[in-house]
């Protein structure tokens, strides 16, 4: 059974970084695409990066572009997000999430695992 554990997150003020990481055990990393996403209070779930098996295509939405990276380590079974600059307006929790497709891209339908999130604070 594929398991995902985000850690990571915290409490921050503006301008901060903090830097997520998901673990993903119980399948082959490498053959899995990655991405992290996140939902406010109130709010529906959003896409903020995804990037294919082999780290070559990523993507993110123009509400994070220039501020957060995604990034793998495959032989750790390890994504990260790091968040840089960090707003208010990106407070909420924070799920990783594996696809078996080539790249997940930005739809939530297209990842079959997820982790149980990392709540993300930011506020001065």
């Amino acid at each position: 059974q594929v398991q995902l554990v985000e850690s990571g997150g915290g409490s921050a003020q503006p301008g901060d970084s903090l830097r997520l990481s998901c673990l993903v055990s119980g399948g082959t990393f490498s053959s899995y695409a990655v991405g992290w996403f996140r939902q406010a209070p109130g709010k529906g779930r959003e896409n903020v990066a995804a990037l294919d098996r082999e780290s070559d295509i990523s993507y993110y939405p123009d509400s994070v572009k220039g501020r957060f990276t995604i990034s793998r380590d495959n032989a750790k079974s390890t994504a990260y997000l790091q968040m840089n600059r960090l707003k208010p307006e990106d407070t909420a929790v924070y799920y990783c999430a594996a696809s078996r497709k080539y790249f997940g891209g930005k739809s939530s339908d297209d990842y079959h695992y997820w982790g149980q999130g990392t709540q993300v604070t930011v506020s001065s």
